[in-house]
């Protein structure tokens, strides 16, 4: 009888606005070898495909090639699991529907798992973070957008297209600031990282009142946060109006869900107090009453590019094994 040969590698990919960051993964979980591109430097899908799939290629062939690589996970904002395809991203250069799995499949000879960023990053906190033993939990992805996903008993919810939790593009505030997604009043418009430089934006032309904020050569999320840390009141209150409308959203997606915990990741989650503080506050305000007191606000612990290359991994494993190397 021929001996069947267990394949103990897969390949993790990681998408985002800024880079795309690729590593060959263990079935331990050990990052064996990792790279990244840039990934505005590729404005036509194609040629970004073409890149990535021939640097994975080169970096599995020095790596124990292919005989030992089962299957590649992927995460990129607006992707569908269902699908396996990447639709009308927001904040990505490739427009329109984008069959990413079955590109990559085509190059590169492997199965390829596809799914969004926040649900990546929620199954990452779930096997390697501190949702590790939860049943119930939501996690929320702050950066450029603002993803989530939630488990309920142990299993993570997709929705009927893949889509569920676009915590971000729910409506707080009718009207009100335009998102990137087209609509008016979204919460990532105000929790976002563009979001959070209009309010900053908007109470420096309210207020003549000194503000180190007045002197940053780029305002960003992170450098009014450094403001914050220097006690800059303007830019705390930035970010108490950031918490406010953050705690709010997360009180009524609480509301529904009745987590045991929400987990914040990505780098606006780095602001610590500043944005941690009131947002609690504002949950506490305006969560159904029964669970005041009772749903655990904490950060991610896991560097955040780790966590979802290492979720994409994990996601890699439950893919249907298929090889053009076998």
């Amino acid at each position: 009888m021929e001996e069947f040969k267990i394949k103990t590698r897969v390949i993790g990919i990681d998408i985002s606005n800024e880079r795309t960051t690729y590593a060959l993964v263990d079935i331990r979980g050990n990052i064996l070898a990792e790279e990244f591109l840039v990934t505005s430097d590729y404005p036509n899908v194609n040629d970004f495909v073409e890149v990535l799939s021939e640097k994975i290629i080169m970096m599995v062939e020095a790596n124990g090639g292919y005989e030992s690589v089962r299957s590649i996970g992927v995460s990129a904002p607006s992707a569908s699991s269902v699908s396996g395809a990447i639709e009308n991203a927001a904040n990505l250069p490739w427009k329109g529907v984008v069959p990413l799995a079955v590109m990559l499949r085509e190059r590169i000879g492997l199965a390829v798992g596809l799914s969004n960023d926040a649900h990546i990053s929620a199954l990452g906190e779930y096997t390697f973070g501190c949702a590790h033993g939860m049943n119930n939990f939501i996690v929320i992805s702050l950066g450029v957008g603002t993803g989530s996903c939630f488990f309920s008993e142990s299993h993570e919810h997709r929705g009927h297209d893949g889509y569920a939790g676009e915590f971000g593009h729910t409506c707080l505030v009718p009207e009100g600031r335009l998102c990137g997604c087209g609509h008016r009043g979204c919460l990532e418009a105000y929790v976002g990282a563009k979001g959070i430089v209009t309010t900053a934006e908007e109470l420096m032309r309210e207020s003549d009142s000194p503000s180190l904020m007045r002197d940053l050569e780029k305002l960003s999320p992170r450098t009014i946060a450094g403001c914050c840390d220097q006690g800059d009141e303007m830019a705390i209150e930035v970010y108490r109006r950031t918490g406010y409308m953050l705690g709010l959203g997360l009180a009524n997606y609480a509301s529904i869900v009745n987590p045991e915990a929400i987990i914040l990741t990505g780098g606006i989650s780095h602001a610590g107090k500043w944005l941690l503080d009131p947002a609690y506050e504002s949950f506490e305000e305006h969560v159904f009453g029964n669970m005041r007191g009772k749903v655990k606000l904490l950060t991610s612990k896991l560097d955040d590019r780790e966590r979802d290359v290492l979720g994409a991994s994990a996601l890699a494993w439950s893919v249907p094994e298929y090889s053009l190397f076998k």
